[in-house]
């Protein structure tokens, strides 16, 4: 029986990184050196300085790409290090097609400084496989899909812009934080680069900043690997390893958070006082059967717009459970506020025209009992209620 041949749960635990074969350590060793000595004047060895090439970083390296079911992966200092090194395989005069409700940090590194180097770009929705292909110039060398799209959760067919990019000779990179390799796995779908903030799910304890990409292609990853060598934004070998140690739990965390978001997201459909819910696991999504057509699973992020602002601070005011702050992904529950946090570098006007609201929170789900999390949305929004004369049930 081959590795291949054990499921992806089996995997995140049984890898060629299992145990140290020198010591037999049941844990990959954390090698701090910068340097490496050198036996030979002419042959160096594998290793010779740590930005090109470190043991730690490589052995998170080979198992993000075999979960990935890729050739190659590469370890970066954080996910928006990953995303503005993979921009760097475009060239001045391309054009790149992008989601229109993106993460900011990506909304940002594309308007304020791909364009200084006369890289071009267009927003479209690409839940809507027309304006998808509309958007395309001859000039277009990248799509880049964020899917579930952040924090509107809408949900693009992978296979089909994958397939428009590859008529069209461009590259095709997908975002794929919200649900990591364990519910969804762009490169079998066709894209050429998958992208991950491993500070969310993939090490899920709110205690490392990383980022992660994975190609298939083998010409493509030594494009990459000259790229991550060139930068040199790479992933430090303390944070690698915390990494690979919260991998190993990532399948049980993301079963029990998903559960959690979709019990919630149910209960926040109920409520008067939630404008509207969004989350693909929901089955009046507008995206619902895609996403169960490419993924295992909705995640466990979801977003709901309160009735107004002054019910949206009442609310965060006085929930107690999730903490109210910037990133998802954690064992916590999260709740944060795009239009300050995750979107803050989107002006607001831009925000409006894609329906990020001054009352929408967006919510990462953890592995709080969700019945606790439930009570406690409840009791802030009765008490949010009763602070505007708002009649409750």
């Amino acid at each position: 029986m081959t590795n291949h041949d054990f499921s992806f749960e089996t995997k995140l635990l049984h890898n060629q990184h299992k145990f140290d074969p020198t010591t037999g350590g049941v844990s990959v060793p954390i090698q701090h050196a910068s340097t490496f000595h050198q036996t030979d004047i002419d042959t160096f060895g594998k290793y010779d300085y740590s930005r090109s090439g470190n043991p730690t970083r490589e052995a998170l390296e080979d198992i993000i790409a075999e979960l990935e079911d890729g050739t190659r992966g590469f370890a970066f200092s954080s996910g928006m290090a990953a995303i503005s090194t993979a921009f760097l395989l475009l060239s001045a005069g391309d054009h790149i097609v992008i989601s229109e409700d993106v993460y900011g940090g990506t909304f940002r590194m594309v308007t304020s400084v791909l364009t200084r180097f006369n890289i071009e770009h267009t927003f479209v929705d690409m839940s809507d496989l027309e304006s998808v292909k509309a958007a395309v110039q001859p000039n277009t060398r990248a799509i880049y899909i964020e899917t579930p799209s952040n924090p509107l959760l809408k949900v693009t067919d992978i296979k089909a812009v994958c397939d428009i990019a590859k008529k069209v000779g461009a590259l095709s990179f997908v975002d794929n934080t919200f649900l990591t390799p364990a519910l969804q796995k762009p490169l079998n779908l066709g894209a050429d680069v998958v992208l991950h903030s491993a500070t969310k799910f993939l090490s899920g304890h709110s205690d490392v900043v990383a980022g992660l990409a994975v190609v298939k292609d083998p010409e493509l990853a030594e494009r990459l690997g000259s790229l991550q060598n060139s930068f040199g934004a790479v992933l430090g070998v303390q944070d690698a390893w915390l990494v690979m140690r919260g991998l190993k739990t990532l399948s049980v965390r993301m079963e029990h958070s998903q559960k959690g978001a979709e019990k919630i997201a149910d209960y926040l459909k109920q409520q008067p006082l939630v404008k509207k819910v969004y989350y693909p696991g929901l089955t009046d999504h507008p995206q619902h059967a895609i996403q169960e057509g490419q993924a295992l699973g909705a995640g466990a992020v979801l977003s709901f717009e309160l009735e107004s602002e002054e019910i949206f601070r009442s609310f965060v005011n006085t929930v107690e459970l999730p903490v109210f702050a910037v990133s998802l992904g954690a064992v916590e529950s999260i709740l944060s506020y795009p239009a300050k946090m995750s979107h803050a570098a989107m002006p607001a006007d831009e925000r409006e025209k894609r329906g990020i609201t001054n009352s929408l929170l967006r919510l990462s789900v953890g592995l709080e009992n969700p019945d606790d999390l439930i009570k406690d949305f409840d009791a802030a929004l009765i008490k949010s209620a009763k602070a505007h004369a708002i009649p409750v049930k």
